[in-house]
């Protein structure tokens, strides 16, 4: 029986609290990128609060799924975060308590919103994006709110071109009007000036009310149909004219029934049937294409009658295509080139006509079955973010929002690279569809195992240091000594011990480099059958590290900086790559491999050939230093 411990309700709590609040943010930032994709359409329309409202009541439902992922991601980085800096953490993992189960009671509410987010992308996404898109298409055919601009012609008017020269803000008055009209054809175009007037809209928005002061209109009446060159007319004055425009000002709903083909407005079930009865129409268009391309219809040569005689003067079975071109003259070789080069251009043209409705209808299996994968990839990644914030919360142990919005900001830039790019190749039939929709959770649900078993054992994963003497290791870098004068010494050294041993270990350095010549080219075969360490060298390291240490405790800065001149050895590099002896046979089998291995230790040779020529130098110039000074007494 499960039962709810005061600590469970304490990391819910604190994870909730969280969570509302970047839930909030991350929608209303998905929805403010959402805004702008079509703020051209909503700017200048004089929409009514309500149609606003409801673009945005739908826009948000079908962000709802894209905005959970990326807030649990940052609930739990804050959450983890915080319990590390404040060292809740520690003291819960100090009462022996395991990782997964501190997590557990977030495992099983992170499981309840991926079901949540699936619920929303399948049944009530649909249908939101379907009142979404009818909304959004109802709204480029919604007109412009009318604003007709100083010194230029407003044609945004079906019908008609209208210029004002000056307009008065506070009055509504527009100064020097001259208005247009092509309703009746553009040879029956009627013109209107007027010094003065002012534009209304009705109240049903459907027509504009003209006032016109101190003007003139003049209609030509010539008739479509009329060729006369004598052409009449009409003219007029007046000192007060009204007059009304047809103009939609209003928002009509369309009819969205059309939209219902479209992926992102059906459930699974739906997507499925779809691509059934879509695959089973290409299929049956492919068939009646192959069975036209195989027909006679294109594979017939129309024989004339001179052909035909040549072919039966030459008692053919069949048609020699190269001889018969041959037989013609000049002028007929010409012409049927041209007329072979013209049905080839034919034919294809045609084919490129009917091609395109294959190609169509398989973009659009593609894209409902990426759409029908993205529902459950989409969900998952809820849970994938969520192993993915928590353990790296409770590795950097920084809270607030500061790291933690750089790091899942960054997590979730990554995934939707991933996600988008690879889609997008599936959707063009270069990839696997599986393959690249779920490409996103197959990189990223290891990276989540990984925090997750780095972060229950403790491991270390963002140390620095680590990173640096690993590729220090790989390329063959080493650090260099530094020996400091210490504040306070105990003992001073034995100087004349010390000379003694230093003696011993410039002679085991001599003795080595005798024995091994480093300066020479190794022997291939025994560096890939050594499984075995070099004492030697560790001897000759370990003598020499305790001379270090012994005359660290001088205080002759001098003599310090001899010591600083001694290298750091590498007993292993130059022996064998592995300290296995079978691993070493297969590196040197494998010829690049062992090329490579061959030349890095004898470069590791040479290097330390090098070290011990100058761990004899620097011995001998601290002996002389240790002679020559009057502190040895």
């Amino acid at each position: 029986m499960l039962r709810i411990k005061k600590l469970d309700i304490f990391i819910l709590k604190s994870f909730l609290t969280l969570f509302v609040g970047t839930f909030f943010i991350c929608l209303f930032i998905f929805m403010m990128q959402f805004l702008w994709r079509y703020v051209d359409e909503l700017v200048g329309k004089g929409l009514e609060m309500s149609v606003l409202a409801q673009f945005f009541f739908y826009s948000a439902l079908t962000l709802i799924p894209l905005s959970l992922p990326l807030a649990i991601l940052l609930a739990a980085l804050m959450t983890f975060g915080n319990f590390g800096e404040r060292y809740e953490l520690l003291s819960m993992k100090a009462a022996g308590i395991p990782l997964l189960r501190i997590i557990r009671p977030l495992i099983i509410f992170c499981t309840i919103l991926s079901c949540i987010s699936f619920y929303f992308q399948n049944v009530i996404a649909p249908k939101a994006q379907m009142k979404l898109w009818t909304l959004l298409v109802s709204m480029k055919q919604t007109s412009p709110e009318l604003d007709i601009p100083e010194g230029v012609f407003y044609d945004e008017i079906e019908g008609y071109n209208i210029y004002v020269k000056q307009k008065d803000r506070k009055t509504g008055m527009l100064k020097d009007l001259l208005i247009y009209n092509f309703s009746d054809g553009f040879e029956n175009a009627h013109i209107i000036w007027a010094s003065e007037g002012k534009m209304e809209m009705t109240a049903d928005k459907q027509h504009l009310y003209l006032h016109l002061f101190n003007g003139g209109q003049f209609e030509n009446l010539k008739s479509q149909t009329i060729s006369s060159n004598n052409v009449p007319y009409r003219r007029e004055t007046f000192r007060e004219k009204h007059t009304i425009i047809e103009f939609d000002g209003g928002f009509n709903m369309i009819d969205g029934s059309f939209l219902s083909d479209r992926s992102d407005s059906k459930d699974m079930a739906e997507i499925s049937h779809s691509i059934d009865s879509l695959t089973f129409r290409a299929d049956s268009i492919g068939r009646a294409l192959y069975t036209e391309i195989k027909s006679s219809t294109y594979r017939n040569i129309d024989l004339n009658k001179n052909d035909s005689v040549k072919m039966a003067e030459k008692h053919q079975s069949s048609i020699n295509i190269d001889s018969l071109f041959n037989a013609y003259t000049l002028a007929e070789k010409d012409k049927t080139l041209g007329s072979a080069a013209d049905r080839t251009e034919a034919l294809s043209s045609e084919w490129n006509m009917k091609s395109y409705s294959t190609t169509d209808m398989d973009n659009n299996i593609r894209k409902h079955e990426a759409d029908w994968h993205k529902k459950i990839t989409l969900s998952l990644s809820c849970l994938i973010f969520f192993f993915i914030g928590a353990p790296l919360g409770a590795i950097i142990r920084k809270g607030g929002l500061g790291m933690p919005v750089v790091i899942s900001v960054l997590i979730f830039v990554i995934y939707y690279i991933i996600d988008s790019g690879a889609t997008r190749v599936a959707k063009s039939g270069e990839m696997n569809m599986i393959l690249g929709v779920w490409m996103s959770t197959i990189v990223l649900a290891p990276v989540g195992i990984f925090f997750t078993y780095k972060s229950n054992n403790d491991s270390v994963v963002f140390n620095a240091e680590l990173y640096i003497n690993f590729f220090r290791m790989l390329l063959g870098l080493r650090p260099s000594r530094h020996v400091y004068k210490k504040e306070v010494i105990i003992d001073d050294p034995d100087y004349e011990r010390v000379s003694v041993e230093l003696n011993a270990l410039c002679k085991e350095c001599e003795e080595y480099d005798a024995q091994h010549r480093l300066a020479s080219a190794p022997n291939y075969y025994r560096i890939f059958t050594n499984s075995g360490h070099d004492d030697k060298i560790a001897n000759i390291s370990e003598r020499m590290e305790y001379i270090i240490e012994e005359l660290s405790n001088s205080k002759d800065g001098i003599l310090l900086g001899y010591l600083n001149k001694y290298p750091i050895l590498s007993t292993k590099a130059h022996k064998s790559p592995f300290d296995n002896r079978w691993l070493n046979l297969l590196a040197g089998v494998i010829v690049p491999i062992g090329i490579f291995f061959y030349f890095r230790i004898w470069r590791f040779g040479l290097r330390l050939n090098k070290d011990l020529k100058n761990i004899i130098k620097t011995s001998r110039d601290i002996q002389d230093r240790i002679k020559n000074e009057s502190f040895i007494i």
